[in-house]
């Protein structure tokens, strides 16, 4: 079930400066209005193909990530799946459409969150931030098409998903005994 108005999940929007020459526009900044976190990794992911489905992901304690998620062209839809054992949310996810135009915002999904997105236009590009240094060791996911997360892909009959093979063999959420704690 969405959940669209979880509390946790922020949503900000940085303005555009624009003139003849172009546009202007900070990608982040620190504020009064976020929790700040300590960014110490940035990626940048290129997906050539509309469908082009990464997640469910997310890191294992004591290497959870808390991120900052943009997209620098194309556009994408973004999910993220509260695992937080007794989150009034457990088991639901938060869906926003991020994209490259100027009215889009940028998102940031705590720790405790398996996070994932399908492109929704060609020559996709993603930026995101995160906390924690990536560790392989901490890695886990969920299957992206769960029938008990029930998220909708906003796929049509005949799209075409592409994903990676590591992305299509996560395990069931039913299976999954979460370690993050509300």
């Amino acid at each position: 079930m969405p959940q669209n108005e979880m509390l946790e999940i922020k949503t900000i929007k940085f303005p555009r400066f624009s003139d003849h020459r172009g546009w202007f526009q900070q990608l982040w900044t620190k504020s009064e209005e976020v929790d700040d976190p300590d960014f110490v990794q940035e990626n940048l992911v290129f997906s050539k193909e509309k469908g082009t489905l990464r997640g469910l992901h997310f890191q294992n304690p004591p290497h959870a990530q808390s991120k900052l998620v943009t997209v620098l062209q194309g556009s994408i839809l973004d999910i993220a799946v509260d695992l937080r054992r007794n989150s009034p949310h457990y088991g639901t996810y938060y869906a926003n459409v991020l994209s490259s135009d100027e009215e889009s915002p940028a998102l940031i999904i705590p720790k405790g969150f398996a996070h994932g997105y399908i492109t929704t236009s060609e020559s996709t590009l993603v930026l995101y931030k995160v906390d924690a240094l990536y560790a392989p060791n901490a890695e886990g996911g969920l299957m992206w098409d769960d029938p008990d997360l029930a998220i909708d892909w906003q796929l049509q009959k005949g799209d075409k998903v592409t994903l990676s093979e590591r992305d299509s063999v996560w395990p069931p959420f039913k299976t999954f005994k979460t370690p993050f704690t509300f």
